[in-house]
Parts: structure tokens; sequence; C-alpha cells
């Protein structure tokens, strides 16, 4: 059975049975291990100190473990052993800058909303992500089924993105393109700490 259809059911493609099952079943050699899984492991529970840490990752993303201990009240091993739980869990995907796409190089965003034949969204999404410009993919409700955000240097490179990469997957039945004229990032900041709680 493939990994991904394991992961899917809340297998564990990497994990190990144990030799008595496996002599139940076949007589022949377990076989190597396989890849870690690409799914991470349930994440445990968030308490208060894990929450104001992410709060501050999410402002500053630079802050130094340091900081971070001192704005928790916690010492730096324990905050540094709280943020490698929290990306080992999973809780925390990444690390990266907060881009002002005009001033980039990337004047002209867009939405993009597609139909796409059902059951093909693993198929779909793994083109959209390798298209150029795409920063946000997500599979919704609704009268449609994919909802993309992209950002291209011009409404030619727009245009061309649309008509020839994402009209051309097969999977795609029909797109909508949604000009964004201008955007703000409500991305955690310090004085809206009350409404993260």
């Amino acid at each position: 059975m493939a990994a991904e259809q394991m992961a899917d059911r809340g297998e564990d493609p990497g994990r190990t049975v144990p030799s008595t099952a496996l002599a139940a079943t076949s007589s022949a050699p377990p076989p190597p291990p396989g890849p870690a899984s690409p799914t991470p492991p349930p994440a445990r529970s968030l308490d208060a100190i894990d929450r104001d840490i992410l709060r501050i990752l999410q402002t500053d993303g630079r802050a130094s473990i340091r900081s971070v201990a001192e704005r928790v009240h916690v010492s730096r091993a324990n905050a540094y052993a709280r943020i490698n739980r929290l990306v080992e869990d999973g809780v925390i995907r990444g690390f990266g800058a907060r881009v002002d796409h005009e001033r980039a190089g990337q004047g002209a965003s867009a939405y993009i909303t597609l139909k796409i034949v059902q059951n093909s969204w693993r198929t779909v999404r793994e083109q959209l992500q390798a298209l150029p410009g795409a920063t946000h993919i997500a599979l919704v409700s609704g009268d449609f089924d994919v909802l993309l955000l992209v950002h291209t240097p011009d409404n030619r490179a727009l245009r061309e993105l649309v008509l020839t990469r994402i009209q051309s997957i097969p999977e795609v039945l029909s797109t909508r393109t949604l000009l964004v004229f201008e955007e703000t990032d409500l991305g955690p900041r310090p004085d809206r700490a009350a409404e993260l709680a």
C-alpha cells in the first residue's frame, strides 16, 4: 500500500511491525524501514506559555531564544525545548518573512477560483504548488473547489499563468480570476494579543 494512502488512513508507513505479527502473516523477512511519515505526530495540547511563544514568533520570527524566554518568564533551556517540540509536532511549520509583494517586483496579485474533477485534489495541489508566484492554496466548499492566491510581476504574467499553466491542467474544469487592488496583512501584532488568546 502506498505511504500516502496509509497516512490518509491514519497509519504510519514508517512504523516497524512487531516480528510476531510478521510471523503470523508471512515467512518472508521484514522489508527495510520505509521513509519517515510525511505527517507529523499528533500534536500535544498547548498551554498558555506555548501560546505566548507562538504569538511572539508570529509577530517576530527573528526573536532570539533569550528574548522569547524573558518575555514568557521561563529559562532559555525551557523556551528552546518548547520551540523544538512545537516544530516537531508540526505546530510551527517554518519561519519566514512577510513580504511586500509589490516592492518585491510582483505588482499583480489575484485570487483564482478553480472547479476541479472530483477526487483530483491531491493531483491538482501538486501542480499548483509548482506554479511561480503561488502563495496560498485551499480546498474549500461552495461554488468552487479550490482557492489559489498568486503574485506575478504584471498582468501579462498573470494572464499567462492562468490561461497557459492553470487551464492546461487536465483536472481543472474552469477558473475565475479575481484581481487584488489592495491587500493588508493581518498577521499577529502586539496590539491584537488579546484577540489571539
